[in-house]
């Protein structure tokens, strides 16, 4: 009965990473090499399946933020490749970016610090047309 009912799904995931920032204000810290603890969490939305019940199987979206979260913990995020200066923007388009070829009902990702309040959401680029 759930086949005309959406639901949103949602993962979190945590990383420790460093990095340094150009900035107009707060610039000297900000310039050194300086690290985070973030808090990601990945959405997906969708009509479960009528015969598993799932949006995504969850060992699947599990093992796709694996890889993405082994590539950014415990490193210096100025060398990821592809993810430009490390902002909360950029840190959750790459997510997205990883995620988005195994990961087909994807719809939201939101990077969190939580330690100063901020967060970023990305809904990919058809979203922002």
């Amino acid at each position: 009965m759930t086949g005309s009912r959406m639901f949103e799904l949602s993962k979190q995931f945590r990383f420790e990473a460093a990095h340094t920032l150009n900035r107009m204000i707060e610039a000297e810290s900000s310039r050194r090499i300086h690290g985070h603890s973030y808090r990601a969490e990945v959405a997906v939305r969708g009509r479960p399946d009528p015969a598993t019940g799932m949006i995504v199987d969850l060992g699947l979206l599990e093992r796709a933020i694996a890889e993405a979260r082994e590539a950014l913990d415990h490193r210096f995020l100025d060398e990821v490749e592809d993810l430009g200066p490390a902002t909360m923007e950029n840190l959750s388009r790459w997510i997205w970016d990883r995620l988005r070829p195994s990961v087909a009902s994807l719809t939201r990702v939101t990077v969190y610090r939580d330690s100063s309040g901020d967060a970023c959401s990305y809904w990919g680029d058809a979203a922002a047309a």
